[in-house]
């Protein structure tokens, strides 16, 4: 057994299922392996987060992960532009030129203030009801630690794909703007492309109001053009407020315009999927347009009366202001930075058109996207090998039906969809842990998840890597 990765007042056994098979190394599993590999997810998880990567220190972890795969006898690279902002790349190399698969992940996380937790946030505690506490614990050191544990599993069977098996953990995904992660790993080591790629983004299990119990698996990511919009008035003396025109009330008068930036709704094919798996029915755009076919939609649970409307189309959130560099001085110029989260395919201009026409005409203001800052989402089809995989998965392990879905935010596996192609999906199984308590602990207190789930997971991506890989 390898080296456990944390110490052992963090373990908490889990139910064992162990495969029995023929001889060791022949790529079956051992008796054992499979206890084996659910308990060191759970430790490997629990290592990871009690290190504080936020936005940083992802070398720490990446420290953790090539340790744990060397003792696995997997080859491991470190690879940096920043040497406190370490990428991990371990590979099982194919035998033959079959499809690739890739196990991605990221290392850092974002803020945590231990003031509003219930337990520490770095921690790793585990309560009585199985839950681990933890800032990453959902997004997304669970997930990590998961395929790090299948792949060191994989690896002591002496298990071989016909195509290579890669795993991938990047540093920045939070943030992105430091250009240390996948954004820039895809371009410095294009060796690292796989034909399909398993990030998160999914898994999350939800009752519908018709009983249907669905699974959603990500499919795709919305995109980002961050607009600014400024009101043009003219300077004045701020202790004579009627001369002059202030900017600061026109902008006002926009923000009012603008309300809360919700999308106006597009007919966009993964919209359509979105409503067609939502209402078990294909076509019902065409049949009752598409605000009413989103409306019928967003009421199947209460996730969806909000994420499917903002999924629909461009949101443009007002988010930062901008007034007057001095007190005394009406600002000639006032400014709103709107954060427009933008469908696929989506171009800049469309994004300024749509801002013009929710702003109207009745105000003077000037437009701009925010140089440097626009990031295009894309998607994979629903369709193919690894759709198929993780479609018979959910029906026969889960009794669920698979639901398409765009995230509103993106992923890393946007990098991976331009630069490579890759066919990347975001899904990990959560069967334990409610959607409410998994949607509430995404970038907030007291995230959480439970360890069934960090063991299931871990079961999935051994199961994935030899049903698509051989």
């Amino acid at each position: 057994m390898a080296a456990s990765p944390v110490p052992s007042d963090v373990r908490r056994d889990t139910a064992v299922d162990p495969v029995m098979n023929p001889a060791p190394g022949s790529g079956f599993e051992a008796p054992g392996e499979a206890e084996q590999r659910r308990r060191e997810a759970v430790e490997l998880a629990a290592a990871m987060i009690r290190v504080d990567s936020t936005n940083g220190n992802e070398t720490a972890v990446a420290e953790i992960l090539a340790g744990y795969f060397g003792s696995a006898g997997i080859e491991v690279e470190l690879i940096a532009r920043d040497p406190a902002r370490a990428n991990i790349v371990a590979r099982i190399p194919g035998t033959a030129s079959g499809p690739t698969l890739s196990f991605v992940g990221h290392s850092d996380v974002v803020p945590a203030d231990a003031r509003d937790w219930d337990h520490p946030p770095f921690a790793a505690e585990i309560d009585d009801d199985g839950y681990m506490w933890g800032r990453g614990a959902i997004d997304m050191k669970n997930e990590v630690a998961s395929r790090a544990a299948a792949m060191a599993s994989l690896a002591r069977t002496g298990w071989r794909g016909t195509g290579d098996l890669l795993f991938v953990c990047v540093s920045d995904e939070e943030d992105g703007s430091a250009d240390v992660g996948m954004n820039w790993l895809v371009l410095e080591r294009p060796d690292i492309a796989t034909t399909y790629a398993l990030n998160e983004g999914g898994g999350l299990a939800y009752t519908l109001v018709d009983d249907r119990y669905v699974i959603d698996i990500a499919v795709g990511e919305k995109g980002t053009c961050p607009i600014l919009v400024e009101t043009i008035g003219e300077a004045g003396h701020a202790s004579v407020p009627t001369l002059g025109d202030n900017a600061v009330p026109l902008l006002g008068r926009l923000l009012a315009t603008l309300g809360k930036g919700q999308a106006e709704p597009i007919d966009h094919p993964a919209v359509r999927s979105m409503i067609d798996a939502l209402l078990g029915e294909v076509g019902v755009v065409d049949r009752l347009g598409i605000e009413q076919a989103i409306a019928l939609a967003s009421a199947k649970h209460p996730k969806w009366r909000h994420a499917l409307t903002s999924v629909a189309g461009t949101t443009m959130a007002p988010t930062m202001l901008h007034g007057s560099s001095a007190r005394n001085v009406m600002p000639a110029r006032a400014a709103v930075e709107l954060d427009c989260r933008i469908l696929p395919g989506t171009t800049e201009a469309e994004v300024l058109e749509a801002v013009r026409r929710r702003l109207g005409d009745d105000v003077a203001y000037e437009l701009s996207v925010i140089h440097g800052s626009a990031i295009h989402g894309n998607a994979s089809e629903p369709s193919g090998p690894l759709w198929d995989l993780i479609s018979s998965y959910v029906a026969e392990e889960l009794s669920a039906s698979l639901m398409p879905v765009l995230c509103t935010g993106f992923t890393d596996s946007v990098y991976l969809r331009r630069e490579f192609g890759t066919v990347a999906y975001g899904f990990s199984p959560f069967a334990s842990t409610p959607s409410d308590i998994l949607e509430a602990g995404y970038h907030n207190k007291n995230e959480r998840v439970h360890i069934d789930d960090i063991t299931l997971s871990a079961d999935f991506h051994v199961h994935a890597a030899r049903t698509l890989l051989g």
